[in-house]
């Protein structure tokens, strides 16, 4: 049985050499060959990681034998290029989002099953200690039911941010703002928790960045299938950033939280994780005084890590072993359509002025 599955890169910039440093650790992944539009960047990328440049993803499979691909395209690539790797035979782990609109999401998903292929949508953070342990406090019944959801980002982005790549701020290149770029992350979260998403009532707006065109806030509602509710409230508009937190209180009246970043956020090629996650809400009966313990113990475990590529390589070495082995694996395309299902959610409904449902 082979031990390694040779990995393609579609994409070049900068959380492309994140993943590509984190292709180097998994032991099931080998990362061999990179493909995309223009040459002269492409190039100095796989001469950087000892990568094969390769024209398309097509070219990757015939020359280099891939059996996997990775694509850090900007947002409204993420679609047709998934599309090409599937169509050329290849399981795909695309990242966040895995497409902008509901339609898209739903037709990988069913291309990839005629094809028996894997299909997933990069979502690192459900690696961290402490999302997992609120994920165990649901599977345990600790929280009942979860019953309500609340999705808080007060970040910021500032103009430098904004101009360090020419596709960052425009709905042609970027395909939105705070709501396809950062706070997918936390949908998938607030979904991994709550569940199917039934109904989106949103709406967005741009409080103090005029130099693009794209929101940097947003609030809504989101009704689940199991009828819990949740609240999102996001911004990319507070200087230097204050924190972002899921927290889901179930109907055994306990609750159960995490702040996934704190300060001025991670930036991909321009910053580091500048806070560890920790459990900022826990009041599940006999368990409150675990909270501060855990806080130290995922404190100390940051320190060991560069945590920018760590959780992208457990996600990697899960989606390697599940193609070798048939297993299941933590992320599919299925959890990318529940966060196509907010993001078209919001952005439907602030057009339409209406709530929109699944």
């Amino acid at each position: 049985m082979q031990d390694k599955i040779r990995f393609g890169m579609i994409g070049y910039g900068k959380v492309a050499a994140l993943h590509a440093k984190a292709l180097k650790t998994t032991e099931h992944a080998e990362l061999v060959s990179v493909s995309g539009h223009r040459q002269e960047r492409r190039d100095a990328f796989a001469q950087q990681w000892g990568l094969n440049s390769r024209n398309n993803v097509e070219e990757m499979v015939k020359k280099d034998g891939i059996r996997a691909v990775v694509i850090t395209t900007p947002h409204p690539q993420h679609y047709s290029d998934a599309l090409s790797a599937l169509n050329a035979g290849c399981h795909v782990l695309v990242e966040k989002p895995l497409t902008l609109s509901v339609l898209e999401a739903e037709t990988l998903i069913s291309e990839a099953n005629k094809r028996n292929l894997l299909l997933s949508v990069i979502a690192q953070r459900r690696w961290y200690p402490s999302c997992q342990r609120i994920r165990h406090a649901i599977d345990e019944g600790y929280l009942g039911i979860p019953a309500l959801g609340q999705l808080t980002i007060l970040g910021w982005r500032d103009e430098a941010y904004y101009g360090s790549d020419p596709w960052r701020g425009s709905w042609e290149h970027e395909g939105g703002g705070v709501i396809v770029n950062q706070a997918p992350h936390q949908f998938d979260l607030l979904c991994w928790y709550m569940g199917e998403v039934a109904e989106v009532y949103g709406r967005w707006s741009n409080v103090n960045h005029p130099y693009i065109e794209v929101d940097d806030s947003a609030v809504a509602t989101v009704i689940f299938r199991s009828g819990g509710l949740a609240s999102i409230f996001i911004s990319n508009s507070q200087k230097p950033g204050i924190y972002a937190k899921v927290h889901i209180h179930g109907s055994s009246g306990a609750s159960a939280g995490v702040q996934t970043d704190g300060g001025a956020m991670f930036i991909a090629g321009r910053s580091g994780v500048l806070e560890a996650p920790y459990n900022d809400i826990w009041t599940i009966p006999g368990q409150e005084a675990l909270r501060a313990k855990w806080q130290k113990e995922d404190e100390e475990f940051f320190s060991t890590i560069d945590a920018t590529w760590y959780f992208f390589a457990q996600q990697e070495e899960d989606f390697a072993n599940a193609i070798l082995k048939g297993s299941s694996f933590s992320v599919s395309g299925y959890d990318g359509l529940q966060v196509a299902r907010i993001i078209e959610g919001i952005y439907r409904s602030n057009r339409e002025g209406a709530p929109v449902r699944y």
